[in-house]
């Protein structure tokens, strides 16, 4: 018999897919039927699987040693990569990193290494997590960045806490803030209009005045907050803290390439002679794009203690850099 007692970490889910992912190899089919004969039980009853679970219940498999052994997937890997994370905070529930330009935050490929796996590597080294504890609930990324885009990247460490997360990302209600070095000088708090159209085999956006089949609308609100003269003093920059009011793919990068203003560095979307000037000049072969700030909106439920609050990264070493080269001016000081 397996004895499995809910944690704050698995609380949250349905009793089903919790069974899913500790007998992995076992059909739903068969876990059904466990369920309805009472092979399986939650806190000393027979259940139908549908049941979401709460901190302290029990789950009971009454299998032999051997079914067991034939239908649990072998427990995770413990060597999970490990790196140093730019921890902005954490808590029991939530952690927010500080992603590096470069890193990707989830897999592209199964042999990716991304900050998801990373995450985790970080947590059973510190304990937050166990292998044993992989087999019903993993901790994961909520919110995505380009892999050249760094800044803050929420994780979910408990259910609760990431389907929570997941809605406020999914509906918008957190508000993210980035910072990128633009090309040309902008003066003035706007917000541009237009719609996007992905091309999926290129990994490419096209920005349109007008909507046309297969478009999407897109908001990118900007304020400018700071300005740079440029080395010698023809070439200005703008540094702009910018907010998605809509969110897509490559949006903040195409989105302001179509108005003239380039971000700083942007291999896909920038301008070729100012991006080699940059990569000459300090070494720079991505966009200079940050996602710097957010802010929790009000709200009830398990992150209600973090309503309002507000959380920043630093810019990377070399954003400072091409700032500080290019005689950065601050509108507020």
């Amino acid at each position: 018999m397996k004895e499995i007692t809910i944690t704050a970490l698995e609380e949250g889910q349905r009793l089903d897919r919790v069974l899913e992912k500790y007998l992995s190899r076992a059909s739903a089919g068969f876990l059904y039927k466990m369920l309805r004969k009472k092979n399986i039980t939650l806190n000393g009853k027979k259940a139908d699987g549908k049941e979401k679970l709460s901190r302290g219940d029990v789950i009971r498999i009454w299998f032999s040693e051997e079914t067991l052994e034939k239908f649990t997937s072998p427990s995770p890997n413990t060597g999970w990569p490990c790196t140093r994370l730019d921890i902005v905070y954490e808590d029991e529930q939530i952690l927010l990193v500080s992603k590096d330009a470069g890193m990707l935050t989830q897999k592209a490929a199964a042999s990716d290494v991304s900050l998801n796996e990373y995450v985790i590597g970080y947590l059973l080294e510190s304990g937050a997590v166990s292998a044993e504890s992989l087999q019903s609930f993993r901790p994961s990324v909520c919110n995505r960045l380009d892999r050249n885009t760094s800044g803050i990247v929420a994780v979910g460490k408990t259910t609760a806490a990431l389907q929570e997360l997941s809605k406020m990302f999914r509906e918008r209600t957190i508000h993210k803030y980035y910072q990128a070095l633009v090309i040309g000088k902008l003066e003035e708090e706007k917000t541009i209009d237009g719609y996007l159209i992905k091309d999926e085999k290129k990994n490419q956006v096209k920005i349109c005045s007008k909507s046309v089949s297969g478009a999407q609308r897109i908001l990118t609100r900007y304020v400018p907050v700071g300005r740079c003269t440029g080395k010698d003093g023809k070439h200005g920059l703008t540094l702009l803290e910018i907010e998605l009011i809509t969110g897509r793919s490559h949006q903040i990068r195409a989105h302001l390439a179509s108005a003239g203003h380039p971000v700083a560095g942007d291999p896909k979307y920038g301008s070729r002679e100012r991006n080699a000037y940059f990569a000459r000049t300090y070494g720079l072969h991505s966009q200079l794009l940050h996602a710097g700030r957010i802010v929790f909106p009000d709200a009830d439920g398990p992150l209600g203690y973090l309503s309002g609050k507000e959380f920043t990264a630093k810019r990377p070493e070399l954003f400072e850099k091409v700032l500080s080269g290019e005689r950065e001016a601050r509108n507020n000081p």
